[in-house]
């Protein structure tokens, strides 16, 4: 008991020191037209606006399947978004994966924004250009809404996912019919695939796409070194790039906020060229999903669109010579490099591991006595994930989160955390994606390894628990502070997350942040207390929600 203890204050006094806290979502608006089939409840979307945006000039639109809360949560690609004045909006659960409008997901998203619009105080959400962007099997949903909603999308970012009106969906099913006049010429849209998840099949398509639709502006960016479950601060950087250049190519500086914007449509002969990623001098049949070393054959030089010399059946647009250079060189780091492999270990042993599976390295979820701690470490192994190995880069292999309930305090400690996603969903709450990755260097490649694990939840075993929670009264803006003090029943230690407003969790405390200068006051604030119990001993805790807000 005495370790148990221990455990717990050293989370409480240092977890914070090593992950920082969490990002943090302003505002949410419930979605009461749509019914979700895995809470069987109201989807909510949560709404980031950057601390110092006078002006919101677009959003973006993720749904909650995996890699875009990662992206949209990642600091670099927050930077960005604040640079070009776009702000970002996250669905959880889904609305719906193919786009089909006659589901009522359309109407749905921009009620969602009008409402959102009215209670951040930023009204311009009503009217702004849209950029939606999806992953894997939310990947197809972006060209959809795109080519259903072209006078309001600014962009289209499909990641680790598909090319536009691809035969290869990543939900599996059939795409929508766009029917012989719908389009989305001259809205600029990029296609991300890692190199690690490389399938011709999918490429294919957006190349005949750009050929069937020739004032189309289709961009491609293989990630280099990644694969299909992890977000790199480069790439999100590249996508913050493309987004920056959008507004700035297609936003006209004259624009009237009070009304819907009249983007500007591009010319695709205004742009540039460059040639396709190739994984080698021959292309693989079937998905790549490792580390292969393959010799690059020579490439065309991008070029301005109509002094471009290669192939243009093989080539993708770009915004410019920047993006296309850019581009290039994300190509050049990653040509002609030695494999190297990275995995997991768990308690002394190399995690199992199976190519043939979606996710090919799955755990389980062992954790300390005080139930929510666990560790895993990432270890360079040889191909098959079988041994360790001494042929790598000098790169130390580290894990990153991507999503789930779950916080990591260093290297190899990792806590469970729930958070805005909430515990009602009976497929994403229990589920955790990890990824191991380590740099290259001039002879090894950059290499990642995805691993998933689903913890028991709840804990339905051994001695009931509730929490007490008192209520929160309301502060005033320029508090920096509010201390929570809620208490489980079974003595155990109380933990919390923010699921909207304009704070963070530190410990015990809620910690503000800066609000956007626009905003609507009174802030809503919305804190949850929860405790995961101890399996076999104490039953998992009823979460206790408790709202407040902040006046001037």
């Amino acid at each position: 008991m005495k370790r148990f203890y221990s455990i717990c204050i050293f989370l409480l006094l240092i977890g914070e020191t090593f992950t920082g806290m969490a990002a943090e979502w302003q505002w949410s608006v419930r979605i009461p037209s749509m019914i979700s089939q895995e809470t069987e409840a109201h989807p909510q979307a949560f709404l980031w606006i950057p601390a110092g945006c006078k002006r919101v000039k677009a959003v973006a639109v993720g749904q909650h399947n995996m890699c875009e809360e990662t992206l949209f949560e990642n600091p670099v690609f927050r930077r960005r978004m604040q640079e070009a004045g776009i702000a970002l909006v996250w669905i959880t659960p889904i609305l719906d994966f193919p786009w089909n409008v006659n589901t009522g997901c359309n109407d749905a998203l921009l009620t969602a924004l009008d409402s959102l619009a009215e209670t951040s105080g930023y009204d311009e959400l009503k009217v702004v250009p849209i950029v939606p962007v999806g992953h894997s099997a939310m990947a197809t949903f972006p060209w959809n809404f795109a080519a259903w909603n072209p006078e309001r999308a600014l962009a289209v970012i499909s990641y680790h996912g598909d090319a536009p009106r691809t035969n290869l969906t990543g939900y599996g099913g059939a795409n929508l019919e766009w029917g012989r006049t719908r389009n989305i010429d001259g809205i600029p849209g990029l296609m991300v695939e890692g190199e690690y998840e490389w399938w011709e099949a999918r490429v294919n398509p957006a190349l005949a796409f750009r050929m069937m639709y020739p004032e189309s502006c289709i961009s491609f960016l293989c990630d280099t070194g990644r694969g299909h479950f992890d977000v790199a601060d480069r790439t999100a950087d590249y996508i913050g790039l493309f987004l920056k250049k959008a507004v700035e190519y297609r936003i006209p500086a004259d624009t009237d906020w009070n009304k819907p914007v009249a983007l500007k449509k591009l010319n695709p002969r205004d742009g540039w060229l460059a040639e396709r990623w190739r994984t080698g001098t021959k292309e693989p049949q079937g998905e790549v999903r490792t580390a292969r070393l393959a010799k690059q054959p020579r490439r065309a030089k991008p070029a301005p669109y109509l002094q471009y010399k290669g192939d243009r059946h093989d080539a993708f647009w770009y915004f410019d010579r920047e993006m296309a250079e850019l581009t290039e060189e994300c190509y050049r780091q990653e040509r002609d490099l030695l494999p190297q492999y990275v995995s997991f270990m768990q308690e002394g042993e190399l995690v199992p591991y199976t190519p043939q599976s979606h996710v090919t390295l799955s755990a389980r979820f062992l954790s300390e006595a005080d139930g929510v701690t666990f560790h895993l470490k990432a270890v360079y192994t040889d191909s098959l994930r079988a041994s360790l190995t001494d042929g790598h880069s000098a790169a130390v292999p580290r894990i990153e989160r991507i999503c789930g309930p779950v916080k990591q305090v260093n290297d190899t400690i990792f806590v469970l955390d729930f958070y805005r996603m909430g515990t009602t969903n009976k497929k994403r709450t229990p589920s955790i994606t990890l990824v191991a990755s380590a740099g290259g260097d001039r002879q090894y490649k950059e290499c990642v390894q995805e691993l998933n694990f689903n913890i028991p939840y709840p804990l339905t075993e051994g001695r009931r628990q509730c929490i007490l929670f008192p209520g929160i009264g309301d502060v005033k803006a320029g508090t920096e502070s509010v201390t929570l003090d809620a208490t489980s029943d079974c003595g155990l230690p109380v933990y919390y997350y923010v699921k909207e407003g304009p704070a963070e969790i530190r410990g015990n405390k809620v910690i503000f942040t800066k609000i956007p200068p626009r905003s609507r006051y009174p802030l809503k604030v919305t804190v949850v207390a929860w405790q995961y119990g101890i399996a076999g001993k104490v039953q998992t805790a009823e979460p206790v929600e408790r709202t407040f807000f902040i006046v001037e």
